[in-house]
């Protein structure tokens, strides 16, 4: 029998080497994450920041894609 040789992308094979190279970069992505994503929960934000996001949540319908009409 052949022994089955297992495909890997050149991408993951660079993505691979990256965090190899820097074992940091997983840190800085949560941290990026958390800046522009999950802003809320983002401590360096000031008061000021925390309250416009706040406000500018807008609030989901109940059933996403029906129309108001």
């Amino acid at each position: 029998m052949k022994k089955q040789i297992e495909y890997v992308s050149e991408m993951t094979r660079f993505i691979r080497e990256l965090h190899a190279q820097k074992p940091h970069l997983a840190e800085e992505q949560r941290k990026a994450r958390a800046r522009w994503w999950d802003r809320a929960a983002d401590p360096s934000l000031g008061a000021t920041e925390q309250k416009e996001v706040a406000e500018a949540k807008i609030r989901q319908q109940a059933y996403v894609y029906q129309t108001k009409g």
